[in-house]
């Protein structure tokens, strides 16, 4: 083998090390979300129960696995999607990963699929999900009055949360609304030149709120 094929060889090696790494940083690190709702409890049967019922208020809850969800999602938009781009990579983020060679989920993609098994999860005692009053996707538009009122809000109220109760299907949760920033440039890029973005839909950039990334707790 020339030295010039060992080394792209070597490189291509290297870059998929960095992503198989970094993925499964970010599995371990979600698997902390997971713990984080159930912490506190003393038996099994606790762990299904809402965070205020162990001696956590709802809002301390969802501020704790709010920030987990960002560290992870910021990891993830960071050091795996926009470091593959830098390097040339053969591999690369891509919507349709699912039916692409050498593809792997979008930051937005990596979220929702995290949030859809938490949802299917009876004991995790919460869920989260994103929202945006820009949605490239229907299933983060505004699904109540309550969630357009807290995304009007974080947009016009930059570094501000929101904070609330909302009843659904008879049950009484504790909402937390947080902004969702455009961390990396993996994230604005692809909202920016997305084939379904609205006419309308404002041009981002680094930080600027794109929507709210929404945590719902029952309330006991």
């Amino acid at each position: 083998m020339k030295r010039n094929e060992f080394h792209t060889t070597v490189s291509t090696h290297n870059r998929c090390n960095q992503a198989n790494t970094a993925l499964a940083t970010f599995a371990t690190a979600a698997a902390v979300v997971a713990l984080l709702c159930t912490s506190g409890c003393s038996d099994p049967a606790a762990a299904s129960s809402s965070p205020s019922s162990v001696g956590i208020s709802p809002q301390k809850f969802a501020d704790g696995v709010h920030a987990v969800m960002m560290a992870d999602r910021t990891v993830y938009a960071t050091h795996v999607v926009t470091n593959l781009k830098k390097q040339s990579s053969p591999v690369s983020a891509d919507e349709y990963w699912q039916d692409s060679t050498n593809a792997i989920p979008l930051p937005a993609q990596m979220f929702r699929m995290g949030a859809e098994l938490v949802d299917e999860n009876p004991e995790a005692g919460f869920t989260y999900s994103l929202r945006s009053e820009w949605p490239l996707n229907e299933q983060h538009k505004a699904k109540s009055e309550f969630e357009t009122e807290a995304l009007k809000y974080i947009a016009a109220n930059p570094g501000e949360n929101y904070y609330g109760e909302e009843e659904l299907g008879g049950t009484k949760y504790f909402v937390a609304v947080y902004p969702d920033r455009a961390v990396a440039e993996a994230c604005w890029s692809c909202h920016n030149e997305h084939p379904d973005r609205g006419a309308d839909y404002p041009e981002f950039g680094k930080d600027d709120v794109m929507g709210g990334v929404l945590v719902r707790v029952p309330m006991p």
